[in-house]
């Protein structure tokens, strides 16, 4: 599924992309490298098409893969803002739910960074 390793085993790389995809749902917004928001795309696409089923197959599809982490401001659980919040606000668009956009070099390694947000 994913053609980048990034230097990890499979279960960390697997553990890293989940947590990414995650806090992608929960903050709308994440800054990460460019690759791993590249890679970040498909699997955030594929949860919101999830969301967009919103049968019970999806709901316990998307709960297997998404950490269960609660929202501070609405204390709803990240599983419940998919299908409640994120998915109804794409119910009319095919796909493309994200956006990759590129923002420099980190300052430690120089390491290309960009932004990976909902659109």
């Amino acid at each position: 599924m994913w053609n980048r390793r990034f230097g990890r085993t499979a279960d960390h790389r697997k553990a890293m992309l989940r947590n990414l995809a995650t806090s992608v749902i929960l903050y709308g917004k994440v800054e990460t490298t460019e690759a791993k928001a590249k890679d970040m795309r498909s699997i955030v696409d594929e949860l919101i098409t999830l969301g967009k089923k919103g049968d019970l197959a999806a709901r316990r599809q998307a709960a297997a893969y998404l950490r269960n982490v609660v929202d501070e401001k609405t204390k709803k659980t990240v599983l419940q803002k998919l299908f409640d919040e994120v998915a109804p606000k794409y119910a009319d668009r095919n796909g493309g739910y994200t956006r990759v956009v590129k923002t420099g070099t980190r300052r430690g390694d120089a390491a290309p960074m960009a932004f990976i947000e909902l659109v």
